[in-house]
């Protein structure tokens, strides 16, 4: 089969397609036919090695230990581990994988679900990581209620556009902070309110919000905190370029702080957890209508390399997805 994999850190240049074995099957997995993939700014990081952390964290000090990128998945079930009892042959599956740039890869059985009749295959890989994220975020670290004001700080990507429709399926007033030429997207999938970052600093309108969840955490976290309601929840989902380091620094060690001497709570999600629990709230949100997937791009398997590019100059409107072609697979 073939697969996309990278030996050395560096750009969308050092991503090269090879001819390998399709992946050993364990007792708990299921081998996918991969229809579909998305990429992700895990993955990006991932291949740049522009966080330093990646390294410390199990990537490879000096070279990745693992050559696969990709963790969204959709396509059919090729294979099962002789464990597993939830899914056979030629179901149409999505969730996360491991080394989902490739022909075929292998997931675990509890990070798949069965994927909706109505949903395409590119719509299956555009959730998992950005509309978990999206989802853990707003109800596991916000606490988001019924009528809250929530605010979404980077509403264009693709962690943002699922964290207003999910925000809204909650029941909240959802601000929308975006560039200009996003602002129509995020009115067409529900905002009630829009902020072009161009021209104004939401951060000293005087506005309160009772829930700020910062996709692009660009604002030093005491300008977050000044526009947060007394007992308002802020927090940090990512961030861009240099404003990583600054922002990941602050959510960790000044969050907490704050959090202690009064009724504001401030800090940072941790990577989301893909688990089938949240999956299968994810379909039910898609089949009521509720969330649909949006896609800038979708990008030929022979260019993923471009398609981590487009994602790294940092102005995907949505997902961008890999579309496998079936009758080229060995």
């Amino acid at each position: 089969m073939k697969a996309f994999l990278y030996h050395k850190y560096g750009s969308a240049d050092v991503l090269q397609m090879e001819e390998v074995e399709k992946p050993a099957l364990r007792d708990n997995e299921v081998l996918v036919k991969v229809h579909a993939a998305s990429v992700n700014a895990a993955d990006w990081h991932a291949l740049s090695a522009d966080i330093f952390l990646v390294r410390l964290m199990g990537g490879g000090l000096l070279r990745p230990k693992d050559p696969r990128l990709g963790i969204d998945i959709a396509g059919q079930v090729e294979a099962v581990g002789s464990s597993v009892t939830q899914f056979q042959l030629g179901d149409e599956v999505y969730g996360a994988a491991d080394g989902s740039f490739a022909e075929y890869a292998t997931a675990r059985e509890d990070r798949l679900v069965l994927k909706p009749a109505a949903m395409t295959f590119e719509e299956a890989a555009a959730i998992p990581v950005a509309a978990l994220t999206a989802l853990q975020g707003l109800r596991d670290s916000g606490h988001i209620q019924p009528g809250q004001k929530v605010l979404i700080y980077g509403a264009s990507g693709g962690v943002g556009t699922f964290a207003m429709q999910i925000a809204k399926s909650f029941g909240a007033e959802v601000t929308a902070v975006c560039s200009p030429k996003n602002l129509d997207q995020a009115r067409s999938i529900g905002a009630d309110h829009l902020i072009d970052y161009t021209q104004e600093d939401f951060t000293r309108k005087g506005q309160r919000y009772d829930l700020i969840l910062a996709v692009n955490g660009y604002h030093p976290i005491l300008a977050y905190r000044r526009a947060l309601n007394p007992t308002g929840v802020y927090v940090l989902v990512g961030a861009s370029g240099a404003h990583l380091f600054r922002a990941l620094l602050q959510a960790m060690f000044l969050g907490p702080l704050i959090s202690k001497t009064g009724g504001q709570k401030m800090g940072f999600m941790q990577v989301a957890k893909i688990n089938q629990k949240d999956l299968v709230i994810l379909n039910e949100l898609f089949e009521a209508k509720k969330v649909v997937p949006v896609i800038d791009r979708c990008y030929p398997f022979h260019e993923t390399a471009q398609a981590l590019r487009y994602l790294g100059e940092g102005h995907a409107r949505g997902k961008v997805v890999i579309t496998v072609e079936q009758n080229n697979q060995t």
